[in-house]
């Protein structure tokens, strides 16, 4: 696992940059999951945005950028201090990454008492889209329910009426299992919670294996799902029972996963299997750049660079104001890896949700073939009704 040091990084981004130059105008600052069993969801996500700002000349909007960046280890505490070391000390003007959702949640205070803009790229929990929205927090990537929704109408089309589902418990987790529920019909034989850092899932396995479900449908993010599908295949499971899954087959992590992961349904709003020119033209970066296959995670930071480029233009490089700031982030054309982007009155996206397959490539590489287009076509979440925001 490439692991990052938990310390403040401070990196002027500008290419070609030499000793001497003036100090950046635009200060992003990034705090993701960098070290633990996930600091490949955290780590997507920063190489993501580097690779954006990167390709944009190190600029933001035509203003030279610089990003600071720390590890919030999973730990609320630390989470809190990092933001408002990023807010007073550091002064920056934007603040994005937020991997994990039981972390967003407990920024929410931090959020609420200042103007400055928060975009996550990950963390999607219901809350924040509901009765918790506020003008100055974005999600590009999706309420955490979404793609399990998507999975659950799935599900219910292809006529499979028994599954058991495996989700760690926090409230991500949870969401996925809500939105499953929101479409899909069938009986849920079991519904396994574990610990956010358990590994070995053999004793759940058991479990599900004596309850004999058509399916199974299961979210582990980062190392937890290289563990579960090498141990669903050790098991032999991969071969008897249908693995169904949302944002747990990403990236690197496929390749580790082995020939376990071939055949497992995926759904999601993006995977490297989209057919778009943006996409394409990042799928082939990202690989070019970090040897390895982009996750969803990297895209939606990705997409979170490009939105900040067209928001800042659209300021003309002056985001003092950042009232102003978060009104422009909100409206910012861009051209996104999933095509079109929009953002609803929650400040979370409007968009489609498809089916895709983990498969063989030519040449033995893992991919994703997209089966099923637009499962969910400019879907909206369920929470989105109860944000009072204008």
């Amino acid at each position: 696992m490439r692991m990052l040091r938990p310390t403040v990084l401070a990196t002027l981004l500008a290419i070609g940059a030499l000793p001497g130059v003036s100090q950046a105008d635009i200060k992003v600052g990034f705090m993701g999951t960098l070290s633990g069993p996930s600091a490949d969801v955290g780590n997507d996500q920063l190489d993501g945005f580097k690779l954006a700002l990167e390709q944009l000349g190190g600029k933001l909007g035509g203003v030279d950028a610089t990003l600071v960046t720390e590890d919030d280890g999973v730990k609320a505490q630390t989470a809190l201090d990092n933001v408002s070391k990023m807010l007073e000390r550091d002064k920056v003007d934007v603040v994005t990454g937020l991997t994990f959702a039981n972390i967003l949640m407990a920024l929410q205070p931090k959020i609420e008492a200042t103007d400055v803009p928060f975009i996550g790229t990950v963390a999607g929990p219901s809350p924040t889209a509901g009765k918790l929205c506020k003008p100055n927090l974005f999600i590009t990537s999706w309420q955490s329910d979404m793609p399990a929704e998507a999975m659950g109408k799935y599900l219910s089309d292809q006529g499979i009426k028994r599954i058991s589902t495996l989700t760690p418990n926090f409230v991500g987790g949870k969401d996925k299992i809500a939105g499953l529920k929101h479409y899909y019909k069938g009986e849920i034989v079991d519904e396994i919670y574990t610990p956010l850092n358990q590994l070995d899932f053999s004793a759940e396995l058991t479990q599900v294996v004596s309850s004999s479900p058509e399916a199974i449908f299961m979210f582990y993010p980062g190392a937890l799902a290289v563990s579960f599908v090498r141990q669903y295949q050790q098991a032999g499971l991969n071969q008897k029972i249908p693995l169904f899954s949302t944002n747990s087959l990403e990236g690197s992590s496929v390749v580790a996963m082995g020939e376990g992961a071939i055949g497992t349904i995926v759904a999601d709003t993006w995977t490297p299997g989209m057919d778009n020119a943006q996409s394409k033209q990042f799928v082939s970066a990202f690989e070019e750049k970090y040897k390895r296959l982009p996750s969803a995670y990297a895209a939606f930071s990705y997409d979170a660079a490009m939105l900040l480029n067209a928001a800042v233009s659209a300021m003309k490089g002056d985001v003092s104001d950042k009232k102003a700031f978060s009104k422009a982030i909100k409206q910012a054309q861009f051209d996104s890896v999933r095509g079109d982007f929009k953002f609803g009155a929650n400040n979370y996206p409007v968009q489609d949700y498809h089916i895709f397959k983990v498969v063989k490539n030519e040449g033995g590489k893992v991919g994703f073939e997209m089966v099923e287009p637009n499962v969910l076509k400019d879907h909206v979440d369920p929470y989105a009704k109860d944000c009072s925001m204008s």
